[in-house]
C-alpha cells in the first residue's frame, strides 16, 4: 500500500530553521538525502521532493473548456506543504516508522496519509 508522508512549513518550523547554524542546515539537508537512500535500499521509496514557495505556484481551472492559470490571489496562510515522501510499504505501522525518520519530525509533526487505490475503476 502507498502512503504519503507530508511535511508542512509553519511558524514553528520556520523559527527552528532560522535558529539553525549553517552547519545544522547542511546536516538537515543531508539527513533528508540519507533517508531517501535508506528508503531506496529498503525498496519502499516511490518518490520524494521538496516543494517551492507557494508564491511560485499557479492555480489552474477550466472554464468553458479553456484552461486558465492564475498566480493568485493567494490566501494568507501560515502553513503550507513544503515537501513529501511517497512510500510503498505493507501497513500504516511501517509507514509511521518511516515518518519518524523524517528529519522534520524532530521539530514538528509530519503527516502520514494512505493513498487511495483508484486502479479498480470503481468509484
Amino acid at each position: 500500500m502507498k502512503y504519503l508522508i507530508l511535511i508542512q512549513s509553519n511558524p514553528r518550523t520556520l523559527e527552528v530553521w532560522e535558529q539553525m547554524t549553517e552547519e545544522q542546515r547542511i546536516a538537515f539537508g543531508r539527513a533528508h538525502r540519507e533517508l531517501d537512500a535508506e528508503m531506496l535500499r529498503a525498496g519502499v521509496h516511490v518518490a520524494s521532493a521538496g516543494l517551492a514557495d507557494p508564491s511560485l505556484a499557479r492555480w489552474v481551472s477550466v472554464r468553458d473548456g479553456e484552461a486558465i492559470a492564475s498566480d493568485g490571489p493567494f490566501a494568507e496562510v501560515k502553513e503550507h506543504l513544503a515537501g513529501f515522501y511517497l512510500i510503498d510499504c505493507p501497513n500504516m505501522q511501517e509507514a509511521v516508522a518511516w515518518a519518524a525518520k523524517v528529519p522534520d519530525a524532530v521539530n514538528t509533526e509530519v503527516e502520514v496519509r494512505p493513498v487511495l487505490d483508484m486502479s479498480g475503476g470503481e468509484f
